[in-house]
């Protein structure tokens, strides 16, 4: 069965995606509002999968209550933390639960995370999952193994477009086409003019495109990120803007910022959609498509 996410890639329309943030225990109550919020208003939900090696409920756990709540979950899967076998079993468990979109990630490090003393997997990185569920819908486990009852998915990947220097980049955004993503949602970008000669590269590829878009909160936030975390650069006069805002506004101001800015994408038809990812913040993500023109 098709995705409704796959759908609406193919449909030509301007997709817009998100993120919701599984706790860390069992009080499930926030990420069920923000699945309500957000139900009817993006076309596909996130489900991020122990965000920067932080250990949380199961993405797996959370896009089944996406699902269960009427809404179209993206699961996410790091490689960081399962072997293959453990990958494919997951895999085979989303899809014998209607979860069929997954976005595939290698993971950050553990170093970066809160179980500094636990040790990383990486059996497979995000291009051989890729291959892994393609192998799965012929059939087969990477064993060579014949499977009873098949699967279908559509698979997604990321790429970081303001990388410097961008070439390692390209060796892997094209690596991962060739495993077969359909569609990629990319890392921030605040730089659309950059963006946008990233996509004049890109168009040339038969995969969907969706650019990442963090919402800033203040100053000090797009300083950290471009002191600490790798192909984010927001641009000094975004900082400027954000610091010049009111006491009290700045996540307004942000708000403002990021519309303006999925606005533009849209408007000069940049690339196939957006996703947007509020960290903390998710509640602001329909202000957002407010603020774009999108609702």
């Amino acid at each position: 069965m098709v995705s409704a996410f796959k759908d609406a890639l193919e449909s030509g329309k301007f997709v817009v995606t998100s993120e919701v943030a599984p706790p860390k225990g069992t009080n499930l109550e926030k990420m069920k509002h923000h699945i309500e919020l957000l139900n009817g208003k993006v076309d596909a939900m996130n489900i991020t999968d122990h965000q920067s090696s932080v250990m949380r409920f199961p993405s797996l756990g959370g896009a089944l209550m996406v699902k269960e709540m009427g809404g179209e979950p993206i699961l996410q899967m790091t490689c960081r933390d399962r072997n293959r076998m453990a990958l494919q079993a997951d895999l085979l468990f989303a899809a014998s639960r209607g979860i069929s979109n997954v976005l595939c990630l290698t993971g950050d490090s553990i170093l970066l995370g809160d179980h500094k003393e636990g040790k990383g997997v990486f059996d497979l990185d995000s291009s051989q999952l890729l291959d892994t569920i393609r192998m799965l819908e012929k059939g087969k486990d990477l064993g060579g193994n014949e499977l009873d009852g098949g699967v279908s998915f559509c698979a997604g990947a990321i790429v970081t477009p303001e990388a410097n220097p961008i070439e390692p980049q390209s060796i892997k955004f094209e690596k991962k086409i060739d495993a077969g993503a359909e569609f990629i949602q990319t890392q921030a970008v605040y730089d659309l003019d950059n963006f946008s000669k990233f996509m004049d590269y890109a168009r040339q590829f038969p995969v969907k495109i969706l650019a990442g878009i963090i919402l800033l909160t203040s100053a000090p936030m797009a300083r950290f990120m471009n002191k600490n975390v790798a192909g984010v650069m927001v641009p000094m006069d975004l900082i400027d803007e954000m610091d010049a805002a009111p006491k009290g506004r700045k996540i307004e101001k942000g708000v403002e910022i990021a519309g303006r800015m999925i606005k533009r994408i849209h408007d000069e038809n940049m690339c196939d959609g957006v996703h947007i990812m509020a960290i903390g913040k998710e509640d602001l993500v329909p202000d957002i498509m407010s603020a774009a023109g999108l609702l």
